[in-house]
């Protein structure tokens, strides 16, 4: 049975291109491009993976990571940030949060491909 992850991001080409590298290595992806109600696709979708944006309309990804740590359900499921936000601030701000990992945009595929087989053992 493949992994699921889902993607918040609300940049087609990003969207795209993930989409693209983890469905290649067999994962079954899923996407939601606003932050209004991340956590209620979090939900429908039950992802063993999470990549999420930052910066999204509505909410941003450090509000959003927040309600995924408090839920009950999804409060452990392994997030990688994924953001052009790359200063030392966002990063703190990311592991206070509780992102499992943090990576900035550009990235290039293998270490996107790296980080998600690192987050979710098979």
């Amino acid at each position: 049975m493949s992994k699921r992850v889902l993607v918040i991001e609300d940049e087609p080409n990003i969207i795209e291109a993930v989409s693209f590298i983890l469905s290649r290595d067999g994962w079954e992806v899923k996407t939601h491009a606003n932050g209004h109600d991340a956590m209620e696709a979090v939900r429908a979708r039950a992802p063993d993976l999470i990549i999420l944006d930052v910066m999204l309309p509505g909410k941003s990804g450090f509000d959003i990571l927040q309600e995924i740590r408090a839920d009950a359900v999804y409060g452990r499921t392994p997030v990688l940030m994924l953001t052009a936000r790359g200063q030392t601030k966002d990063r703190e701000m990311a592991e206070r949060a509780g992102a499992s990992q943090y990576m900035t945009k550009p990235f290039s595929n293998a270490d996107v491909l790296a980080a998600v087989r690192a987050l979710v053992v098979p």
